[in-house]
């Protein structure tokens, strides 16, 4: 048995990186896989980034991309199929002892997107909160424990008289916050908030927005905040990562993502922040990101470090551009706005630049993979061959797989009856 699996308890502090930084947490070579066989999908691929203590991390990207599916797996809800997850040093994910799982429960603490399916309905506010503070007895006594409740409840703008009270009887910027109050009250070192003002209104996310500021400020707390939105992302992060469907494609400071968006992807995402002015939205010209620019055949590409703590996924000569590109200080534009003496003289409108479809939909629309395929496959399967092998052609791969199953089940099948009949004949002969 290695030596570290026979670690118990987390050091007081993390490991130190060149610059003198206290690493918090680290994501090393980490692949997060669903399903297996034809059905498994590789939700992260070789994930690598690091958490400084009292940062506010973000990680970025369309929804699908496995911005949640990573954030899942540093609470060890998702295991994850290669790599490894560290923790002030010492490694958190696949077995650790109970000790070191207690610990670890403590100190990392999550806020969830939907304020309404992570409280539970029949307990109390008081309980909701109260819970960690039961299961880790972090109190002294009863009147300790109503004590930290309430001074919890009051900082994220709450009153004590809600604690009697459930989550139904609250808004959803109201319930965000009791998700909020339930997790700094076990006083963590790392929050993981994932999409935590996504759900909410507009004039409500500013407040809660201030209030995780409020708490980093006062508690020391570092975040590793999950969003899509980038102008929010701005305006809350030290470091921003961005991911492209499992791929960690960039990861710098903020400002200088905004100034130095090298991958098109990144650039795509900036483009695509709304502008508070209507007549300028209008005539926005969105950056289109469309993947089959990037020629991997051969020269495959990986996260590198460009220098200016910037780092960019590509093969050797993207990051040759890449490295060219930030070098010669030029900021880039991501955003373009055409006014109406441009438009007009190419006699187009600002809708014929928007992307079509194609970039916007991975499969078809109507690739279900529909029970129906399955059944009918299942009573014709020659027919199920021939339809599987069209769906796979046009790239409907989930109702290839539905055909493909239901005909190889109908062919057991009647293998099995036919086979049955065979052997009843046998027997009725002899």
């Amino acid at each position: 048995m290695s030596k570290e699996k026979l670690v118990k308890h987390l050091p007081a502090s993390g490991p130190l990186d060149e610059n003198g930084r206290e690493i918090l947490l680290s994501v090393k070579n980490v692949d997060i896989t669903f399903g297996k066989g034809d059905s498994a999908v590789r939700a992260v691929k070789n994930a690598n980034f690091d958490i400084y203590k009292g940062e506010t991390f973000s990680l970025v990207g369309e929804s699908g991309s496995g911005k949640t599916t990573i954030g899942r797996a540093v609470i060890r809800v998702n295991p994850c199929a290669a790599g490894e997850i560290q923790y002030k040093g010492v490694r958190i994910s696949g077995k650790t002892t109970k000790t070191l799982d207690r610990e670890v429960i403590r100190n990392i603490q999550m806020v969830f997107q939907d304020p309404a399916a992570s409280l539970n309905e029949r307990a109390t506010v008081d309980y909701i909160v109260s819970e960690g503070l039961y299961n880790f007895h972090l109190y002294k006594n009863k009147a300790d424990r109503v004590a930290k409740v309430e001074k919890m409840i009051e900082e994220v703008g709450l009153l004590p008289e809600h604690l009697t009270r459930y989550p139904h009887e609250f808004s959803g910027g109201q319930r965000q916050r009791i998700g909020l109050a339930r997790a700094m009250v076990m006083e963590p070192e790392l929050v993981i908030a994932d999409e935590p003002i996504s759900a909410l209104d507009v004039s409500i996310r500013a407040q809660v927005l201030n209030l995780l500021k409020k708490f980093q400020k006062e508690r020391d707390v570092t975040y590793l905040f999950i969003a899509h939105d980038l102008s929010i992302v701005r305006f809350i992060s030290d470091r921003i990562g961005v991911i492209y469907k499992g791929d960690i494609v960039e990861i710098a400071e903020a400002e200088e993502l905004f100034d130095y968006p090298l991958h098109p992807y990144t650039r795509s995402l900036i483009s695509a922040i709304p502008i508070p002015d209507p007549k300028l939205e209008k005539n926005k010209v969105l950056f289109t990101y469309d993947p089959s620019i990037h020629d991997y055949s051969e020269d495959k590409p990986q996260l590198t470090d460009i220098g200016h703590g910037h780092y960019v996924y590509g093969n050797a000569k993207e990051i040759e551009e890449y490295k060219r590109i930030r070098e010669s200080g030029e900021k880039l534009k991501s955003i373009t706005i055409l006014d109406e003496a441009e438009l007009a003289a190419q006699g187009k409108t600002a809708e014929d630049y928007l992307p079509s479809g194609e970039y916007i939909l991975d499969t078809p629309i109507h690739d279900t993979g529909s029970r129906w395929y399955k059944f009918a496959s299942f009573f014709l399967p020659p027919v199920g061959f021939i339809a599987g092998w069209l769906f796979k052609r046009k790239n409907y791969m989930r109702n290839y797989k539905a055909c493909k199953r239901g005909a190889v089940a109908g062919l057991i099948t009647l293998g099995a009856v036919v086979g049955l009949f065979a052997a009843l004949l046998g027997l009725a002969v002899i």
